[in-house]
Formats: structure tokens, C-alpha cells, sequence
């Protein structure tokens, strides 16, 4: 039986379209998998690696993050330059794959992928890291979430800022269920969504009282407070943030985009990065994801939406990725 025929959306150079073209059917190395993708999702990351060439260490490229597949899982990529998730075919290692349960679909499932991978990387690594020259990843040391519900509140409470993000939503979930109390920021016509989440209050980030409410939600929760998880990382966002941090005494703000130079981070402050790939996060895909997403505790949040088929349709889902979303993942179906 001949090869199957291989093809995908080429990154050649930076700020340039994508080309789709031949490539090479993907080999299994020790300890993965070679999948036929069936729904693929867009992530900001994408467009940023697309326009800047960040994180690129060999050309061409094949980007994208995340995948569901034909033997029924959900998977986070390889990292190899040609492992990418836009493409037909993609090798993804085992360790960081989950299988979906039968009533949940492909393009359901797809939305799960790097935003567990950021989110635990967010909440659980206990030792700060490097992730580019002068930027620490968080080390905000949580529990990973439970199954069975923790038994009781762990006494701590994260603020979660772009609530009803992606990786927001997801930090939301995780967190909850691990036993912390979550208050989170997002937009008015989000806020049931990051309720659904497991927020137990949640503030609509134009209110101009905005930073007085959550400093007092916090401090009338009674718990310790761990820190922001800042799933925006902006300017407009990190300003919010400190402010927040200065009236609570510090704390730990861990940022999806590089944080602001250390030279205007206050010294109560542990400011730091997310890198969504991390081996922290294995015992949660092998032990969590499958019987989470069984019994609904783990929920397909933010809900999909299909913007295409086929891998010609990448890049202008990726222009509507960087012209902003709210409270939705984009998905392709392949």
C-alpha cells in the first residue's frame, strides 16, 4: 500500500502567507504518535509566530498548536518544526495526547489542547524558569485540579484577567478545581460564561471601579491571595494588574505575553511568562483529561467556532484570529 500523501500550510518566512504545499510524512520518534488530523484550532501564538518568526528555529515551518485526530484524540504538537498542527498529517507525542469520549466531537474537542497545556503551566510549576533572555516563567505552585472535587478550599484566591479567554476560561476551570477561589475580569457579555467556568465573582473589566471591586472581592473572600493570571498581557491589562497587585501587597503575576521590564515591576512582585510546553503538564492529560471531559467537570470552554475546511483557509483564519475574538476558539475542520 503506497504512502499516504502528506500536505500543509508552509510558514517560509516571517510575515509572509501561508503556502500549502507537499511535506514529508511525519515519523514517530520514541514515544509518539503519527496522527490524520480532523479539526485543527487557531491561537493567537499562531499569528504571532506568523508575523514575527518568534520561536521559529528552522525554516520553513510548519506552525499550529493543537489538534484532534482520526484515532480519536486530542493532542498537543511535537514542537519540531515540521510536527506542526497545520497540516494533513502531524506526529504529536503520546504523553501529551487524551482520548475524546465518543459523544464529544472533533471540532468540540480541539479547543482543549494548548489551552490545558498554558493553564497548568500557569497555576502549577513550583520553581521559576527561563524562557527567553532576562524572563522568568511563574512559579505559583497550585495543585492540579481533582477529580473528585477537592474536599474543601485550599484558602487561596487567583484572579484570573481575560476571563473568558481561551486560556483564561481553561485557568478558570483547573483552578476551581484544584480548590481555589477565582475571581475574574473579562467583558460584560462574558461574565456568565466565566461563571460557568467556575469564577465565583466576576467584574466586567470597563467598569471604571473595576480594580476597587476585585481588591475588595479579594479581600472579603478571606483567603490568601496568590496573584493575577493575566490571560490578555497587554499594556491596558498591566496596568489594571498593578494596580490591583499594589493595593493587595504583591504577588505573583503570571502573563501569556512578556511581562513589562523588570525595571518597572514592583519587588513584591513575581512577574513571569508562560511557556505552554511543559512536562508538568503530563500527569494531567494521562490522569485527568479523559475521565474529566466523562463526567463534565472538565467542560469544552470557550465554545468553537468553524471558520473553514481545508488548510488553504489557515491564513485567513489567522487574520481573523489577530483582528480579535471573544469567548470563541476558531476551529478548521480538515
Amino acid at each position: 500500500m503506497a504512502a499516504p500523501l502528506n500536505q500543509a500550510a508552509w510558514l517560509v518566512e516571517a510575515d509572509c502567507p501561508l503556502k500549502v504545499d507537499v511535506a514529508p510524512l511525519p515519523t514517530a520518534g520514541s514515544g509518539e504518535l503519527v496522527v490524520r488530523n480532523a479539526a485543527i484550532a487557531i491561537n493567537p501564538l499562531d499569528w504571532h509566530m506568523r508575523d514575527a518568526g518568534v520561536f521559529i528555529q528552522q525554516w520553513p515551518a510548519i506552525l499550529g498548536c493543537e489538534v484532534a485526530c482520526e484515532v480519536h484524540t486530542i493532542d498537543l504538537v511535537s514542537g519540531r518544526p515540521q510536527d506542526g498542527a497545520f497540516a494533513l498529517y502531524t506526529a504529536i507525542p503520546a504523553d501529551k495526547a487524551a482520548i475524546l469520549p465518543d459523544a464529544i466531537s472533533f471540532i468540540d474537542g480541539v479547543v482543549i489542547p494548548f489551552a490545558l497545556e498554558a493553564a497548568v503551566c500557569a497555576l502549577s510549576p513550583k520553581e521559576r524558569g527561563s524562557v527567553m533572555p532576562g524572563i522568568s516563567t511563574p512559579a505559583l505552585g497550585l495543585p492540579y485540579p481533582s477529580l473528585e472535587g477537592p474536599a474543601s478550599s485550599l484558602g487561596k484566591t487567583l484572579v484570573v484577567y481575560g476571563g473568558s479567554s481561551s486560556v483564561g476560561s481553561m485557568t478558570t476551570q483547573l483552578a476551581a478545581a484544584a480548590g481555589i477561589n477565582v475571581i475574574s475580569v473579562t467583558g460584560t457579555h462574558n461574565i456568565e460564561l466565566s461563571k460557568r467556568c467556575g469564577a465565583t465573582q466576576v467584574f466586567d473589566y470597563k467598569d471604571p471601579s473595576v480594580i476597587e471591586k476585585v481588591v475588595d472581592a479579594v479581600r472579603k473572600s478571606g483567603f490568601e491571595f496568590v496573584g493575577i493570571f493575566d490571560a490578555i498581557s497587554i499594556p491596558e491589562t498591566y496596568v489594571h494588574d498593578f494596580a490591583i497587585l499594589a493595593k493587595l501587597g504583591g504577588g505573583h503575576l503570571a502573563c501569556t505575553h512578556p511581562p513589562p521590564p523588570a525595571a518597572d515591576v514592583p519587588a513584591n512582585v513575581e512577574a513571569g511568562m508562560i511557556f505552554a510546553v511543559n512536562d508538568i503538564v503530563t500527569p494531567v492529560w494521562r490522569e485527568y483529561v479523559t475521565p474529566a471531559l466523562e463526567t463534565r467537570r472538565l467542560q469544552r470552554l470557550p465554545p468553537h467556532t468553524v471558520v473553514g475546511k481545508g488548510l488553504e483557509q489557515i491564513q485567513d483564519a489567522l487574520k481573523r484570529s489577530k483582528a480579535g475574538v471573544s469567548a470563541t476558539k476558531l476551529v478548521l475542520v480538515l
